[in-house]
């Protein structure tokens, strides 16, 4: 009975190796398929800022006990599906959708993906909560890397993407927009700022994101103090 016992063992840990390992394989395999997707990217969605956003991921994961695997993968693909570069929300799923079944990504793990990366983006202010404790970490994530010290670069390179001057103080903060307002209308990096970089900390899900958005968060008023200054010619 002990030897069968054994067997059973150490099959099951062989298995859980093996699924581990498979794992791993498809996050690499993610890596590869985002820097090729969007190495190019000068947006500030690029292959780096994936790569951020998967370790956050990851991070959090371990603090809230989340599905790593799940985070770290819809982390990866969430701007390779961004309606921003296709031609419809639907699209951007459907493309990151063929690449997990080209992957042989189980249903049930690439159904999860697929609502995480659907429902984790701001939206002029208008998005949603995730379901799921992996697409509230996914989307802490995501928008910790828009605030901060790195946040900040990444506006300041979206404003030169979407040919947007770093501050005219005419411009006064929107408060409530449609998605194609919050994306095509006028706008500056510095008014980005009040539209949504200053409102993520209070929205975030976790809290080990909670933590760490408070300190960017400081960092980034500290810093608006200092453009101020520097914009009147004061200092």
């Amino acid at each position: 009975m002990a030897k069968f016992e054994n067997v059973i063992l150490a099959f099951e840990i062989g298995h859980r190796r093996g699924v581990r390992v498979r794992k791993n394989e498809i996050l690499e395999a993610a890596e590869q398929y985002v820097q090729a997707e969007m190495g190019q990217d000068s947006s500030g969605h690029d292959y780096w800022h994936a790569v951020r956003v998967s370790n956050t991921a990851k991070h959090l994961a371990e603090l809230e006990s989340g599905d790593t695997f799940i985070c770290q993968l819809a982390a990866l693909l969430h701007d390779v599906a961004d309606e921003k570069f296709h031609s419809s929300h639907e699209a951007g799923l459907e493309k990151i959708s063929q690449w997990m079944i080209e992957q042989g990504v189980k249903e049930n793990n690439r159904l999860h993906v697929l609502e995480i990366v659907a429902t984790m983006s701001f939206k002029g202010g208008r998005g949603t909560v995730p379901v799921s404790l992996e697409g509230k970490i996914v989307q802490d994530s995501d928008r910790l890397d828009a605030i901060g010290a790195i946040g900040i670069a990444r506006v300041m390179c979206y404003s030169g993407y979407s040919k947007r001057p770093i501050h005219n103080p005419n411009l006064v903060p929107r408060e409530s927009m449609a998605l194609e307002e919050y994306r095509d209308g006028k706008s500056s990096a510095i008014i980005h700022f009040y539209e949504k970089l200053l409102l993520l900390k209070d929205q975030m899900n976790t809290q080990g994101a909670r933590k760490m958005a408070q300190n960017r968060h400081d960092f980034m008023e500290t810093y608006l103090e200092q453009f101020y200054q520097e914009w009147s010619g004061k200092r």
